[in-house]
C-alpha cells in the first residue's frame, strides 16, 4: 500500500482540517516512534528467521508471544496482546504492514506526539487481539496462533481516513481515496469473518483495530470535555481548600497575636506549618 495526498503532512502547511496539519505530495519524513517500531518489527522478524530455519510455521516465538488461546491460561496472558503485534509470518506479511506504518505513522505521530501515537498504535493492536479472543471464546472461530501488526495498521488507516480525508492510498498501483479504501477493507473483513475464511482470526483483528481507531478519533471532543470538566473540578477543589486554609490561618495568627505561640494546639501548629510550606512553594514558582 502506498500513500499520496494533495496536502501531505508538513510543518509549514497552509490548510487545516480539525486543527490537523495538511499534506503535500512526498514521502513522509520518518519520525522517532515510527522509526523504532520499524526497527523492532524488522529485527524480531529477522531473528525469527535466523533462529528457526526460515521461520516457517509455528515457532517458539508464536508459542510464547502470539495471541494463542489454546487454553484459558494462555488466553489470560495479557502481554500477548502487545507482543503478538511484533511477530510476522513471512516477508510479505511484514513488508505490507511496515509499508502501512511507514506511510501512515509519521502523520499521526506529528499530529499527536510520540507518546500518544505509541499508545494509540499499541491499543488498536490490543483491541484486535481481544476481539479475536472473544470470537474464540464464543466458539465462532477455532483457536490458533495470531500474529502481526495489522490491527494497529488498520487502526491508523481509519484514523487517517477521518482526520485527513484528502489522503489517497495506492492499492495495487491504483489510487483510491482513503475513505473508500477504509470502507472497502471493512466490508472485506466482515465478509471474511462471516464466511470463516482461513484468515478470519486475522481479519477479526483488522476489523477491531479499524473500529478502535475510528472510535478514538471520533470520541476526541467528548473525551476533551470530560478532561476539562475534571480539571475544572480539581481547580475548584484547590480553590476551596486554599480558601479554608486561609480562614483557619487568619484565626491561628490572631490567636498567636493575642496569646502567644505557646497557646497553639498541636493541630494548629500543624496547620501553621502546612501554610508556611504552601507559601514557600508559591514564591519558588
Amino acid at each position: 500500500m502506498g500513500l499520496y495526498d494533495r496536502d501531505y503532512t508538513q510543518a509549514d502547511s497552509k490548510g487545516q482540517y480539525y486543527g490537523a496539519p495538511q499534506m503535500q505530495f512526498s514521502f513522509p519524513r520518518i519520525t522517532p516512534v515510527v522509526k523504532w517500531l520499524l526497527l523492532v518489527n524488522t529485527a524480531v522478524y529477522l531473528l525469527r528467521v535466523v533462529l528457526f530455519q526460515g521461520g516457517e510455521g509455528i515457532t517458539p516465538f508464536e508459542t510464547m508471544f502470539a495471541v494463542y488461546p489454546v487454553s484459558p491460561l494462555w488466553a489470560l496472558q495479557v502481554w500477548r496482546l502487545v507482543t503478538y503485534q511484533f511477530l510476522h509470518w513471512d516477508a510479505g506479511h511484514i513488508f505490507f504492514n511496515m509499508l502501512g506504518l511507514f506511510f501512515l505513522g509519521p502523520t499521526l505521530e506529528r499530529y499527536w506526539g510520540g507518546k500518544r501515537f505509541l499508545l494509540f498504535y499499541l491499543s488498536c493492536g490490543a483491541v484486535g487481539g481481544l476481539f479475536y479472543l472473544l470470537l474464540v471464546a464464543v466458539k465462532f472461530l477455532e483457536a490458533g496462533p495470531m500474529a502481526g501488526a495489522s490491527g494497529a495498521i488498520l487502526g491508523m488507516l481509519s484514523a487517517c481516513a477521518i482526520l485527513f480525508p484528502h489522503f489517497v492510498v495506492f492499492i495495487l498501483f491504483f489510487p483510491v481515496p482513503i475513505r473508500v479504501a477504509a470502507v472497502f477493507f471493512m466490508l472485506l473483513y466482515i465478509a471474511n469473518i462471516l464466511a470463516r475464511h482461513d484468515n478470519a482470526g486475522g481479519d477479526a483483528a483488522h476489523l477491531a483495530g479499524m473500529a478502535s481507531g475510528a472510535v478514538y478519533v471520533l470520541s476526541g471532543p467528548w473525551r476533551e470535555k470530560i478532561r476539562l470538566k475534571l480539571r475544572s473540578a480539581a481547580w475548584e477543589r484547590d480553590i476551596d481548600t486554599s480558601r479554608k486554609l486561609q480562614i483557619e490561618l487568619d484565626r491561628i495568627l490572631a490567636k498567636v497575636h493575642d496569646s502567644g505561640l505557646h497557646s497553639l494546639t498541636a493541630r494548629e501548629k500543624k496547620i501553621l506549618k502546612k501554610a508556611t510550606k504552601v507559601e514557600r512553594k508559591r514564591y519558588q514558582l
